[in-house]
């Protein structure tokens, strides 16, 4: 797990050091508030998850950092945008996201909406601009994201989950739910380098079947969070979706039970990374980081 934290790091800064270059400062005379706004975003802290995943997966598929760098940063950004619209008052109207005030908070609810914009629409920029005429996959990973992103997936679980506050949900319902609002982007960090390096059916179903894992523990893992850590750990509120009414899977399951199919689920994920094994790829950070979604605390 100490080599695995070092990987983890080192991707983490990699990223860290690529994303203020794909989102400059601007002049105050052409925009430059909102641009500060989605920078003290965007730029503000987080665990980076999604691109460090797309980085280490690309990584194991022999991808350059330099053709996966473009898409993993978008992939940031997106995420970060949905974290604003998240925070907002019609929204989850939270004041605290990565340890901060919400974007909303420090610069108003009109700027920080269109902060999300901005850096949804730079997204865009940044993988259409990384896309090459002679390499397919550039086309095939920014299309899948850009759904993943959108009303069948992320956005589509965001108004399940608004819809779904003081209702109880079936188990599938609530995976569905978060199928798209939470694992979307997971699964999309994954399959995005899939796409790149234009790998087999069985190298693609392999990593399919991953990421609908890490991206289910993830979410699970962040409802036990919720009910049993605190706001300074969390960086964020804690106890809201109880307090909102939303189903989670605590509420569903009591919060032993959520644990035993967080700790199955998570060794799912791993049994699938066995054709890749077999196939002579290195498994070992992908393997492990199923394993830090469990026992993440924040």
């Amino acid at each position: 797990m100490n080599s695995f934290n070092e990987q983890f790091t080192a991707l983490q800064t990699r990223v860290e050091q690529w994303l203020p270059q794909y989102f400059p400062s601007i002049p105050d005379d052409e925009g430059g508030l909102v641009v500060e706004a989605a920078r003290y975003s965007l730029l503000g802290g987080g665990k980076r998850v999604r691109p460090v995943l797309l980085l280490a997966t690309s990584a194991m598929l022999q991808l350059p950092e330099t053709e996966a760098m473009p898409f993993a940063c978008a992939l940031e950004m997106i995420h970060t945008y949905s974290l604003i619209h998240d925070d907002l008052p019609s929204m989850d109207d939270d004041d605290l996201r990565r340890g901060r005030p919400t974007c909303h908070v420090e610069f108003g609810e009109a700027v920080a909406i269109l902060a999300g914009d901005a850096l949804l629409n730079r997204a865009y920029e940044v993988m259409l601009s990384a896309i090459r005429p002679d390499r397919p996959g550039t086309i095939q990973a920014a299309r899948y994201i850009a759904e993943a992103a959108g009303s069948r997936g992320m956005i589509g679980g965001q108004i399940l989950d608004l819809s779904a506050a003081g209702h109880v949900l079936t188990l599938d319902q609530l995976r569905v739910l978060h199928g798209k609002k939470t694992a979307a982007l997971l699964k999309a960090a994954v399959i995005a380098a899939v796409l790149l390096t234009q790998q087999t059916s069985s190298i693609h179903d392999a990593l399919q079947r991953y990421a609908d894992g890490i991206g289910l523990a993830f979410q699970i893992q962040d409802d036990i969070l919720d009910t049993t850590a605190d706001r300074l750990t969390l960086g964020k509120s804690a106890g809201k979706d109880h307090r909102d009414g939303k189903p989670t899977y605590v509420s569903l399951l009591g919060l032993s039970e959520a644990r035993r199919q967080l700790a199955l689920t998570v060794e799912e994920a791993k049994d699938a990374l066995r054709p890749l094994l077999e196939a002579g790829l290195t498994i070992d950070f992908l393997h492990d980081l199923a394993d830090y979604f469990q026992i993440r605390t924040s």
